[in-house]
């Protein structure tokens, strides 16, 4: 359970990386430093997973679902990106990035949503919009129409994260997932051995 816990932890600490460096690229002019960032996440996240499969799926939706809520919030005028487009009309891409990030954390570190859609609800209509504030400040992205914006960012944070909570846990590719070898004790190394 050490462990398991370690990996959470870990997760987290990516998933914070992550966000900055998506948000403050983008706000630097720089935004394929989220891309950048991503791949030792994900190296890490499938190496972890019992079933890459499932998890592959989770971060699909999670990136198609941040295309769609994203290019909404962008065509309404909402809310206008500096950089990073790379189809008109469509949020950015480091956007997207920042979509699949949340998605590695649905198993791992904020598993406690799955089966409590009201907490995930209030994390979602409390906790989205803050981000796009603190995006907003950090210069990654402007609420043109703030009121509207933020409306939009509640209730529409508030729909998703217990929607993709629900999908996490019929996504789980973390039922019985592999620490880091750097985490394992060797106490561990030789119960392993002794079953292996």
């Amino acid at each position: 359970m050490k462990s398991l816990t370690a990996v959470k932890i870990i997760n987290y600490l990516l998933f914070q990386i992550g966000w900055l460096a998506c948000v403050w690229g983008a706000a630097e002019g720089y935004p394929w430093m989220g891309l950048v960032a991503i791949v030792p996440t994900l190296l890490l996240h499938f190496r972890w997973a019992h079933n890459r499969s499932a998890e592959a799926r989770l971060l699909l939706v999670c990136a198609l679902t941040g295309i769609a809520f994203d290019g909404i919030l962008l065509t309404t005028g909402w809310v206008a990106f500096p950089n990073g487009e790379w189809i008109p009309g469509l949020a950015p891409y480091w956007m997207m990035v920042l979509w699949v990030f949340l998605g590695t954390t649905l198993n791992l570190s904020m598993a406690w949503m799955k089966g409590r859609p009201v907490a995930a609800f209030i994390l979602g209509a409390v906790g989205g919009p803050l981000a796009y504030i603190a995006g907003e400040k950090l210069g990654g992205i402007t609420l043109v129409e703030s009121t509207p914006a933020l409306i939009a960012l509640a209730v529409g944070w508030g729909v998703v994260m217990p929607a993709l909570a629900h999908v996490a846990t019929r996504l789980n590719g973390f039922k019985n997932p592999s620490p880091p070898d750097f985490i394992i004790s060797e106490s561990d190394n030789s119960r392993i051995s002794q079953h292996g």
